[in-house]
């Protein structure tokens, strides 16, 4: 694992033999470094439970997960034994296409798009390196803190925790709230009840 500083706030970079044991006990020497907008990139074949205990240790200490780089290698999801049974982060080396429905119990990075007819639920976090089109619900199960980060988010409904923003047929996201008109990369949080979508560097 390693850990520094850019302009935009940090970097961290999870590599193949980190364990989420390893990253937790390196993190918490350096909380007071991941209150600011943290960059996680994902170096080959890294341990997905990793990457989990990394963003609830940047949440942890008042900072922005921001945004997930993954190489060009694909990161293997666990079987769906593993899946069923456990809340780690799964990294899906693929977009989802029309038709498709996964449940994670923890949070899920997707390394393409989500699109129009596929559903993904979550208990924890919804990263799709891609645009996301699909349905999302992420937080499922109450859990109001989780995010919704996509590239752009051109969602027909998303969901955070119990909060549901729908787009009303033929209209734009207009049940959620988007801060500026920005197309590129958007986080979707709860903001005082309401789904709030910004822009994202």
């Amino acid at each position: 694992m390693k850990l520094r500083g850019t302009l935009g706030g940090m970097n961290l970079l999870l590599e193949p033999g980190d364990t989420a044991a390893s990253v937790a006990q390196a993190l918490e020497l350096r909380a007071e470094l991941l209150a600011v907008n943290v960059t996680l990139e994902v170096g080959g074949d890294t341990d997905p439970a990793a990457l989990e205990v990394a963003l609830e240790a940047v949440r942890a200490a008042g900072g922005t997960p921001g945004r997930v780089r993954a190489p060009r290698v694909t990161v293997a999801a666990p079987s769906a034994e593993q899946e069923e049974g456990s809340a780690r982060t799964v990294i899906l080396p693929h977009g989802v296409r029309a038709g498709f429905r996964g449940e994670y119990r923890g949070s899920v990075v997707i390394l393409g798009d989500v699109n129009p007819g596929a559903e993904i639920v979550a208990g924890g976090d919804v990263i799709v390196m891609g645009a996301l089109r699909g349905v999302v619900h992420a937080g499922f199960g109450g859990h109001a803190d989780a995010i919704v980060w996509a590239r752009p988010i051109s969602s027909a409904q998303i969901r955070i925790g119990d909060a549901v923003a729908r787009t009303p047929e033929g209209s734009s996201l207009s049940t959620m709230r988007k801060l500026d008109g920005h197309e590129g990369a958007e986080m979707a949080r709860l903001q005082g009840g309401t789904i709030v979508i910004e822009a994202h560097r």
